[in-house]
């Protein structure tokens, strides 16, 4: 069987297990953060949880890179960077970034993440750096490859900012929970999870790709459910949540 056709077959599965998920997360979170509960076993220390599970994601996309054909193409390494921008960031600095007081995380959601990590990133890796047919210097001007960065680049900074604007929070309330305020918490509980959306939109977009479009739909399907369930843990939670917000998607969800 060739390596094409076998990859096919994953991506194709890779699809159907994230149509199925979604059920399953719309009924029970992912048991981490605020949504965290007992009898999910062994768990880990925040900070150290969430650099083990990110951490496959850019090694594994570099190694895709390093044994692939593409290693002086210029739309392969543009893409590489984007990947990397993103990885560093939620591997090396997002998890340093965590209050001392953040909940450890189960040892089988870090295992799920960093599996969920590693078959992404070979995915598109593999794809953009030696099955797909290599793309010409051209493509960096494209309208695709443009929107999708432009979309990729506003959607990284509504991820960090609205972390930050979190934390910063946490911070001042004592690690409590309070009401998020501020311009992007204006229309939507979780403008966090809206950003990692719209990101990898872009990079499935900026790509032109399957594995990027498969990827982009799984980040729907792991965010949306549980942005909703956030959006209702803070109705719940503050009597005086305001009414109009939105849990992910501005006027519509």
């Amino acid at each position: 069987m060739s390596e094409l056709r076998l990859y096919g077959w994953l991506v194709q599965a890779w699809i159907g297990v994230a149509l199925a998920v979604v059920p399953y997360l719309l009924l029970r979170p992912a048991p981490y953060g605020r949504h965290g509960r007992p009898g999910w076993g062994p768990v880990v220390k925040a900070r150290l949880a969430w650099v083990l599970m990110e951490t496959p994601s850019p090694l594994v996309m570099t190694l895709m890179f390093w044994v692939g054909d593409r290693r002086t193409n210029l739309p392969a390494l543009a893409a590489l960077a984007l990947w990397l921008g993103h990885y560093i960031y939620r591997s090396l600095v997002f998890p340093f970034l965590l209050p001392s007081t953040s909940k450890p995380m189960p040892l089988v959601v870090l295992c799920s993440g960093a599996l969920f990590n590693l078959v992404n990133a070979y995915l598109n890796g593999r794809w953009l750096f030696a099955l797909s047919p290599a793309r010409p210097a051209a493509w960096l001007t494209s309208v695709p490859f443009l929107v999708g960065v432009c979309l990729f680049v506003a959607g990284f900074l509504a991820h960090v900012l609205a972390d930050r604007e979190l934390r910063r929070l946490r911070r001042e309330s004592g690690g409590a929970y309070v009401i998020p305020r501020g311009p992007l918490f204006g229309l939507v509980s979780c403008p966090n999870y809206l950003g990692e959306m719209i990101e990898w939109t872009g990079w499935a977009i900026a790509t032109f790709s399957l594995p990027g479009l498969v990827f982009a739909l799984w980040t729907a399907a792991n965010l949306v459910p549980r942005a909703l369930k956030h959006h209702a843990w803070y109705r719940k939670t503050f009597a005086d949540y305001p009414r109009a917000r939105k849990a992910i998607i501005p006027f519509v969800l």
